[in-house]
């Protein structure tokens, strides 16, 4: 039996429910800051989007639903991804053409097995398990396989991550609209008693602006910034493998340069001559 898909399901009912039929201030224990501030803000005002029940339904319902969508060690894996978007990954197109012209060179004057120790100074994973490959003599057309094979691997566990933050964009939203029509019953249900309508009103609109803060500010940039960082990765990976290949074909490294060339951009574009 899948643990998540219980959790997730008895959480997001259990917290909508919660939204549901509480009343009063969820937050008390948080100090509010006091009237009229000396800098001209009004901080108060902030206070006036925090409403417990609607941070249950919101959230509380989102995080149940994609346990119930997603293996706990998929979503783990996307959050570990998410983090990914404050590092910055520069991918350095020239400097790899011209380290594959000069192994490209390298092979011709001393042969592929020679490549083993390029292999071991390199701190590119897939660029040494493709040199490695090369150094023992395997075929060109299983070493295209198995990179390629790798690439594929590497693209659908992006996809994957990718996934659940858009899964996110979606859900929530729509755990915004439960929301807003539980406050909007609970609104039209207590209209003689004017004290009642203020809370209620304020989750019915609170819970679409945090569905809609989840969706817009969270889950779709860090789907957006992913699918391009994932995207940069396998260019590389690509160039990479196209270089190799080259090498194994036993090709001119000015013609490979050019190759290369042919699939990067104009403004990443290397001279030819340092393949000379």
């Amino acid at each position: 039996m899948d643990k998540a898909t219980i959790i997730g399901l008895v959480l997001a009912n259990v917290l909508i429910v919660l939204g549901m039929v509480i009343t009063g201030d969820m937050l008390w224990f948080i100090p509010r800051p006091g009237a009229g501030d000396p800098v001209g803000f009004n901080f108060n005002a902030i206070w006036s989007f925090v409403d417990g029940a609607s941070v249950l339904i919101v959230v509380g319902g989102s995080i149940g639903t994609m346990l119930m969508a997603y293996p706990m060690s998929t979503m783990l894996t996307a959050v570990k991804a998410g983090k990914n978007i404050f590092k910055e990954e520069k991918y350095d197109p020239e400097a790899t053409v011209k380290l594959l012209s000069e192994l490209s060179g390298r092979a011709r004057r001393e042969g592929l097995l020679s490549l083993e120790d390029a292999a071991n100074e390199t701190q590119d994973d897939f660029l040494k398990r493709g040199l490695l490959l090369m150094a023992d003599g395997h075929e060109a057309s299983t070493i295209e396989s198995v990179l390629f094979d790798e690439m594929a691997k590497i693209e659908e566990r992006h996809k994957v991550s990718i996934g659940v933050w858009e899964f996110l964009a979606t859900i929530a939203p729509a755990m915004g609209m439960i929301g807003t029509l539980v406050g909007l019953v609970l609104m039209l249900q207590q209209m003689d008693d004017p004290n009642a309508i203020g809370p209620a009103m304020a989750v019915a609109l609170l819970t679409t602006f945090y569905g809609s803060f989840l969706a817009n500010v969270i889950g779709i940039p860090i789907a957006s910034k992913l699918k391009a960082r994932s995207a940069e990765e396998l260019a590389n990976k690509a160039l990479i493998t196209s270089g190799m290949l080259s090498i194994l074909a036993g090709e001119n490294p000015r013609f490979m340069v050019e190759r290369l060339n042919a699939i990067l951009p104009p403004s990443q574009r290397v001279d030819g001559e340092v393949a000379a």
